[in-house]
């Protein structure tokens, strides 16, 4: 029983993949906590994520130019975390399909150049062989012209 390659670049991708939630679950929860990242990092997206997300909904329900207000700083926080959160899973995500891309061009470049080098050794081998044929095509017709030159001897 013969078994296939292993896959051992999607398994780390899947790997990494999965430690990411973890690792956006931490930050998430280091975000929370520091009054920097809750003011500087979370806070500004949350804000204009709440004012797109509230500007949609009016508009849909057919409110133009209401005030829209800013959430609270616990709830920005709250949501600026998850939106964080969010982000590194997604940039992960991205980075994974990113690097299995790259690595499936670079084989199939690897085996489109295979197939060339094999595809020119094989144009050099029937240029070979042409000029063997050649060589043995005039080699065989100065054979026939000595047979044809020298005279028959009678028979006995």
């Amino acid at each position: 029983m013969v078994a296939g390659a292993f896959p051992i670049a999607k398994l780390l991708y899947l790997g990494v993949r999965q430690l990411s939630k973890p690792l956006a679950a931490r930050i998430k929860d280091g975000a929370r906590a520091s009054p920097f990242f809750r003011q500087y990092i979370c806070g500004p997206p949350a804000q204009i994520y709440h004012w797109v997300e509230m500007r949609a909904k009016m508009r849909i329900m057919g409110f133009r130019g209401a005030a829209i207000k800013p959430l609270n700083e616990e709830v920005a926080a709250e949501l600026g975390a998850e939106l964080l959160g969010e982000a590194i899973i997604f940039g992960v995500g991205g980075l994974c399909i990113f690097l299995e891309y790259s690595r499936q061009a670079t084989n199939s470049k690897k085996k489109e150049e295979e197939l060339s080098n094999t595809l020119l050794s094989l144009q050099e081998q029937v240029a070979e062989l042409n000029l063997t044929v050649e060589t043995l095509d005039a080699q065989l017709r100065e054979m026939n012209r000595l047979l044809v030159a020298v005279p028959a001897t009678p028979k006995k």
